[in-house]
């Protein structure tokens, strides 16, 4: 009884503490309001922060206060962001056993007064709008003057009292309950352990919070970009139960993508070298039709039941900062429509029915769309095929271990020409395996792990084991077993080959056969590409419950083995099961019944010609040379800066195997100067080995440190780097060897005293900045802003 008097009386003591606090501020700057901050931006105030603080939110701030994962919640990529302030709830939590309710910013609340109703707290004054008030009531001011008190760094690691894991106890006090917070953290202002804002960049801020810390609403749309909008609204919102049915589609796969409107002579993957100059969207559900404002459909997933009659698919100007690990560029410019227009317009078919929104139709892309030919369904996702896996990568399921740890760190990726069908009518293939096919989702966003993995297992077994007497049958003759399976790109199309890093806990792809060959690889047909996207993406909810997240992350050993399993088809049919072998060594019994039934095996030999004692290397030689036209170089060293000896250093850095390589950081962004002077950007990859990629809990038992190697590229590779690092051109050699003849973590810690730039570095900033300038001349499309929380600090 005793021990339950006491936690009763520090609640009370707690809560008092607390009360007093807001009592004080209320006392002296008056009660919190937010309508205290309704009134009218200046145009004056309106430039100032534009041109002068938004800068400076954008370079310091937002790497570490983006997306899902910025501490307590707090998003400073946009004045939303910012206005809407920070939260004690963790979006990412692997524990929950019921989902909780989503928090996104821009969908989940309309105004400052519904996040507080959601437990948010505001970080800056929304009492008496006075200088004093605005800065002693603001908690962006406060940590950023905690920072400035602290001063700079006297030791190159720092304490322990950091914490930089992503699993820390945060802290994520009201300004109530800063005074206290300050004496109990007095080293936790903001930049968080990196270096303090300078001199002009505090004034700045300063001068920006003592006066009220105003922002201007975002800017109204040109009279050419309002006619994109208009343009595209109307043909993504036909009348006709085929354009709903096709707008659908689209919208389901598209809903992740940043949308540039209009034509352009640039491709996704570059633009003008201003990205805030051109404003980008989100396609959206509406309760309103184009013409009137937009009104927001909030659902979990983009397929959950709208709750009207009609929906909309309307274009939202996306008015967020640029950040690189959930960036997905797409160019809607006549073109593009034509293309679409082919896929879904040429084929002469009729929709006859809404399939609706039910779970049993909605989670299972191959039952709601089915009525739309699998063959137009498959060219749409090829043609922007990067961007598909992408959202996989770059969605909420990429935060974490358990997420990523299903895909090895390096593979390639190829995709099965469309042309090509498994038997007369693949459509009717597919409309026999329909119930095969379901995804997890179709348990909602609380689920039953182990129930739910047993039910999708053996769905997956017959779906596998059709498929094998599909291709052995007579009508499966028909599918080659040679380069023709593979998809060449249309002669024009980058998006041929893939490459996939992981690192991690996130990971990266690219277009291209980026690096030396790797150990697995993967061939996407159509129906593994379009239940990768409804499983990873469309139907993950970061939300959901420990189980949801499970099953999700089960299901994706399926998908990663049927791909591995595809490729293995294009080698000799008696060298497929060693190679398979090789790829899980040490797995349990369970993995190895499924991995090596009669179910998935093809009994049909290879049509390619071998040569060489090296099969595998050969049939990458094979694929090199089937799509050389369209291969996407720009990550090879040979595009770089450097010269012919330093990239011949760096390449042989890329042969060295184990050894002191497993002290290096997962990510590893190089800038490489010129007498001090900026000129080139390379990354380090570290590709970690392992036995086989199948425990969900115990990676480290399957590492293979004596098997890693590194790859290292042209430009920033990576959204989350581990370190930074700083050479001179005409030390890149020596740097190559000093990381070569690693042996001991005293060795790397020597390398980066020689190179590194660690958080406390004084020029860290310089370095940041350098990095991210160089990253977005390389790739004006694609980059945005480098996230910090990964930072190492050793």
């Amino acid at each position: 009884m005793s021990r339950w008097l006491t936690l009763i009386f520090a609640l009370v003591l707690v809560s008092g503490c607390a009360a007093y606090a807001t009592h004080q501020f209320d006392t002296v700057f008056g009660a919190q309001d937010t309508a205290n901050r309704l009134d009218d931006v200046s145009a004056t105030d309106a430039e100032f922060y534009h041109q002068q603080v938004k800068p400076i939110l954008d370079n310091r701030c937002v790497s570490c206060h983006a997306c899902y994962d910025a501490p307590c919640q707090l998003k400073l990529t946009a004045t939303d962001g910012i206005e809407r302030g920070g939260s004690k709830e963790l979006v990412y939590d692997g524990t929950r056993l019921l989902a909780s309710s989503p928090t996104r910013l821009f969908i989940d609340a309309k105004s400052t007064d519904e996040w507080r109703k959601k437990g948010f707290h505001p970080v800056l004054n929304e009492r008496e709008q006075s200088p004093s008030a605005n800065l002693q009531g603001s908690l962006l001011y406060r940590a950023v003057a905690l920072r400035r008190q602290q001063g700079e760094f006297t030791q190159p690691v720092l304490s322990d009292d950091y914490d930089f894991s992503l699993a820390r106890d945060q802290q994520c006090v009201s300004i109530e309950d800063y005074r206290q917070f300050e004496r109990d953290y007095p080293n936790w202002g903001m930049p968080y352990g990196l270096p303090a804002l300078s001199d002009n960049e505090y004034n700045v801020l300063t001068r920006w919070l003592a006066k009220g810390g105003k922002m201007p609403n975002a800017p109204v749309l040109s009279d050419t970009l309002q006619k994109q909008v208009t343009l595209w609204e109307s043909r993504l919102n036909g009348d006709s139960l085929k354009d709903r049915l096709i707008a659908r589609y689209i919208y389901e796969h598209l809903y992740l993508y940043s949308l540039y409107l209009g034509d352009s002579e640039l491709g996704d993957s570059e633009l003008a070298a201003d990205q805030d100059s051109s404003p980008r969207f989100q396609l959206v559900r509406s309760k309103t039709p184009p013409g009137e404002p937009i009104e927001r459909i909030a659902t979990r997933r983009p397929y959950d039941d709208p709750g009207v009659d009609r929906v909309y698919y309307r274009f939202w100007s996306d008015r967020e900062v640029i950040v690189q690990k959930n960036h997905i560029p797409m160019q809607l410019d006549e073109a593009r429509y034509l293309r679409w227009q082919s896929y879904f317009y040429t084929d002469d078919y009729e929709v006859t029915r809404d399939p609706g929104y039910a779970p049993d139709v909605a989670t299972n892309p191959f039952k709601a769309f089915r009525e739309i030919p699998a063959h137009g369904r498959y060219r749409f996702l090829l043609d922007h095929s990067q961007k598909t896996i992408m959202s996989f990568i770059k969605g909420p399921v990429c935060r974490g271990q358990v997420a990523v740890n299903v895909i090895n760190e390096h593979f390639w990726v190829y995709f099965v020409d469309p042309d090509v069908v498994y038997n007369q009518g693949s459509a009717d293939y597919l409309e026999d395996q329909v119930q095969n096919l379901d995804l997890p989702a179709i348990g909602s966003s609380n689920t039953l792990p182990l129930a739910s993995w047993v039910t999708f297992s053996e769905q997956q077994k017959s779906y596998l084991s059709a498929k094998a007497a599909l291709i052995e049958g007579e009508e499966g003759s028909r599918v080659p077993l040679d380069l023709d399976l593979i998809w060449g790109g249309d002669g024009n199309n980058d998006n041929a080959v893939l490459t996939i890093f992981r690192h991690f806990d996130n990971a990266s792809v690219v277009k291209g056969m980026v690096g030396q060959y790797p150990k697995t690889t993967w061939v996407i047909d159509y129906p593994l590409l379009e239940r990768i996207h409804y499983l990873l993406v469309a139907g993950f909810d970061v939300y959901g419950n420990v189980g949801h997240q499970l099953v999700t992350r089960l299901y994706m050993d399926f998908l990663r083995m049927e791909g591995e399993m595809n490729f293995l088809l294009l080698l000799p049919k008696e060298e497929r099961e060693s190679v398979r072998k090789y790829w899980y060594r040490d797995v349990s019994q369970t993995i190895k019944e499924y991995i090596f039934s009669d179910y998935i095996k093809v009994d049909r030999q290879t049509q390619i010609p071998y040569e060489t004692d090296d099969h595998q290397a050969e049939l990458y030689e094979k694929l090199r040379a089937k799509l050389d036209d369209v291969l996407d170089r720009r990550h090879d060293l040979e595009q770089s800066a450097l010269s012919a000896e330093q990239v011949a250093a760096l390449y042989e850095l890329q042969t060295v195997r184990g050894g002191g390589l497993v002290h290096l950081p997962n990510v590893a962004t190089v800038l490489v100067t010129q007498q001090g002077v900026p000129l080139e950007v390379i990354s380090l990859i570290h590709n970690k080995a392992h036995a086989n990629i199948s425990s969900l809990l115990d990676e480290e038992a399957a590492r293979l440190p004596e098997e890693d190697g590194v790859t290292l590229v042209k430009g920033v590779l990576g959204d989350y780097p581990n370190v930074l690092m700083q050479v001179e051109e005409n030390e890149l050699a020596d740097w190559a060897n000093q990381v070569a003849n690693l042996k001991t973590r005293e060795d790397y810690s020597s390398l980066l005293d020689s190179f590194g730039i660690r958080r406390t570095h004084p020029n860290f900033w310089f370095v940041s900045d350098a990095i991210a300038n160089l990253n977005k001349r390389d790739r004006p499309r694609e980059s945005g802003i480098l996230d910090y929380n990964r930072l190492e600090n050793r």
